[in-house]
């Protein structure tokens, strides 16, 4: 703390004092009630500051987010607090969240992110059928140019757009197979090349 901080602090606390003992001489005849108020306010203020200091860890519980390690090839995804594993990637350039789901074959994409990623939906020959929790689904297949995650770039990798309603893209089993290790443990997913 340099002489600057000190002096700060020197003022913060005789300003403090100054309001305080202001508020008291003020409310001499509800002391109890005054001292009542000043606990909670206390209470709540300090509250503001213990959640500002926390909010790293609490937004991380919240959210978790991927780390990526490029040099060692990994990628580390959280278990979100719903139990799913959400991956985050770039598909033909365009960033797309999606679903580790082990029981889907291929990547599926929702018909905006099909959108997103710069296909036309509307012209897609869906001519496939698929079996999902919802029951049967029409599916079209489709390339895409490029799947990025973490360091990994994949290129032409085929996939299917859901006619049905999802409310997140999948990624499925026959690109998870690209990646050499996936791995479970202690609440995380690990993907290694």
């Amino acid at each position: 703390m340099d002489s600057n901080d000190t002096g700060s602090l020197i003022y913060l606390i005789i300003l403090g004092l100054m309001v305080c003992s202001w508020f008291f001489t003020q409310n001499r005849q509800s002391m109890n009630k005054s001292l009542q108020q000043v606990a909670l306010w206390g209470f709540i203020f300090l509250g503001a500051i213990a959640a500002y200091g926390l909010w790293d860890d609490i937004s991380q519980t919240v959210s978790p987010q991927q780390s990526v390690f490029a040099e060692q090839g990994k990628i580390v995804v959280p278990r979100s607090p719903d139990g799913h594993y959400y991956i985050a990637a770039e598909v033909n350039g365009a960033p797309l969240q999606f679903v580790l789901d082990t029981g889907a074959t291929e990547i599926v994409l929702t018909r905006n992110d099909a959108a997103a990623v710069g296909l036309s939906p509307d012209s897609l020959n869906f001519t496939r059928r698929a079996m999902t929790a919802n029951g049967e689904v029409r599916t079209a297949p489709v390339r895409l140019d490029t799947v990025q995650l973490g360091p990994a770039t994949d290129r032409d990798v085929t996939a299917v757009v859901n006619d049905g309603e999802m409310s997140r893209s999948l990624l499925g089993m026959t690109y998870l197979q690209r990646w050499g290790k996936i791995e479970i443990s202690g609440g995380e997913l690990t993907l290694t090349r």
